[in-house]
């Protein structure tokens, strides 16, 4: 006797389809996309005719969803979720992944130009308005594509590709399109390796700080140093902060390599006479996280460097990220005494509303702006529009990257008060950085 199904209750059939299913935006889930990738490689697998997945992720949508609410970043989930299966090629499936990821196989998808073209069409169609009713927000989107048999035969592996290649495109930025390759595969192996060392580095206290000066153009006078990473692995060799900062950004263990590249500079710092200010680098997890003035404060203190002689470089990318967190952390280190500066100014999208938000005690132009200011005519009115500026709203100004002294003479008449650079001096270690001192300052500072 067949089983009869009470009233108002799923059906099995019913049930199923809502085990396959998203509840926000009705895409299947991730198990419908297992099922799918699954049999059209069990179709494929005497002649394994390519095909290709795809993952894609929302840029920024964390910081929109904060500020907007949970009730608007659901309804840009179920538009974007509309706007993809409005767009998929014939025969393909979207999925919604996880959070504000989707997912698809394409079928009838078999290379990597043809995967970059619709990875550029997807993120064309991603990148219109979103109606949040009275308000409109934009968006880009991020893509990874892997290809069957090549970056993977079975599902996970699969996946794991395409994730790679997400996780490759993040790191060159927003709105990017990556297809997984051999090549790409030994660059994550190459990252996860400097990550294991660098982690072990740091356990060890192996990372060193280096010092750079930052002189007075007015009389070429030493006035701070700003700490600098540097690391040389025994295996690796010399690794660059240009590779090994963003790993440690993207892995998550920043927070290590700042503080105890914090510690070190403020023990050496305090040894330095008292006129001397460090400048020192904070990253934008820090500007995050609501312990950063305690944890900053405290290393200080037990280095005993005064905090009127510590000044926090940060960056607008950084403070972007949270920008009512960082607001709150910035209050808070300069009630401690601590300076503040703006650093990379005039490389971001909206500097001068940063600085009418944010209180800052300096900013620092960017060397892109330097290394052009001695022969081209739109970098000099840039930065003497920037110096300018700043001598209005009271606030010092470095320029960073002086290379050759007609750089600094043109600096000095701009009415620039300090700067930085080989011309002055390079990265030097502690012992260096204690010679320079002893021969160029101290001596000096006697006569």
């Amino acid at each position: 006797m067949a089983a009869v199904e009470k009233l108002g209750e799923p059906s099995i059939s019913e049930i199923e389809s809502m085990a396959y299913t998203d509840p926000l935006t009705g895409l299947g889930n991730r198990y419908r996309l297992r099922d799918k990738v699954r049999t059209l490689a069990a179709e494929r697998a005497d002649d394994p005719a390519p095909f290709t997945v795809g993952i894609v992720n929302l840029d920024g949508f964390k910081p929109i969803n904060d500020l907007f609410g949970i009730a608007a970043g659901d309804e840009i989930l179920c538009q974007v979720a509309h706007r993809l299966k409005a767009c998929m090629p014939t025969g393909a499936t979207v999925t919604r992944h996880s959070g504000d990821e989707f997912a698809f196989v394409l079928p009838l998808l078999f290379e990597r130009t043809g995967a970059e073209r619709v990875g550029a069409m997807f993120k064309e169609v991603l990148s219109a308005p979103y109606d949040l009713g009275d308000r409109h927000v934009r968006l880009s989107a991020s893509f990874g594509f892997a290809i069957f048999p090549f970056a993977g035969e079975d599902f996970d592996d699969l996946m794991k590709s395409a994730e790679t290649a997400l996780y490759r495109s993040k790191r060159r930025g927003t709105g990017k399109v990556t297809v997984y390759s051999s090549e790409i595969a030994q660059e994550m192996r190459r990252a996860t390796q400097i990550e294991q060392a660098l982690r072990n580095a740091i356990i060890s206290d192996n990372i060193e700080v280096y010092f750079q000066p930052i002189v007075s153009l007015s009389d070429d006078r030493t006035v701070g140093f700003e700490a600098l990473a540097r690391w040389n692995d025994p295996d690796l060799g010399f690794v660059s902060p240009a590779v090994f900062v963003p790993i440690a950004e993207e892995r998550g263990f920043i927070d290590a390599l700042t503080e105890a590249l914090l510690r070190r500079a403020a023990q050496m710092a305090a040894t330095w006479p008292r006129e001397l200010f460090l400048s020192f680098n904070l990253s934008s997890a820090q500007l995050t996280d609501r312990r950063t003035s305690q944890i900053v404060r405290s290393i200080i203190s037990k280095a005993g460097l005064e905090p009127e002689r510590l000044e926090l470089e940060i960056t607008e990318t950084a403070v972007m990220a949270d920008a009512e967190m960082a607001q709150q952390i910035v209050t808070d280190l300069r009630e401690a005494g601590i300076r503040i500066a703006l650093d990379d100014f005039g490389t971001g999208q909206s500097s001068l509303g940063r600085l009418r938000d944010f209180t800052f005690d300096k900013v620092k132009i960017d060397r892109a702006f330097v290394c052009r200011i001695a022969d081209d005519e739109a970098s000099e009115h840039i930065i003497r529009a920037i110096v300018t500026m700043c001598q209005g709203l009271n606030l010092e100004v470095v320029a960073e990257g002086i290379e050759d002294f007609s750089e600094a003479l043109k600096l000095k008449a701009l009415g620039c008060g300090m700067g930085q650079g080989y011309f002055y001096g390079r990265p030097m270690d502690c012992d260096a950085t204690q010679k320079y001192l002893d021969e160029k300052y101290l001596s000096s500072a006697a006569e």
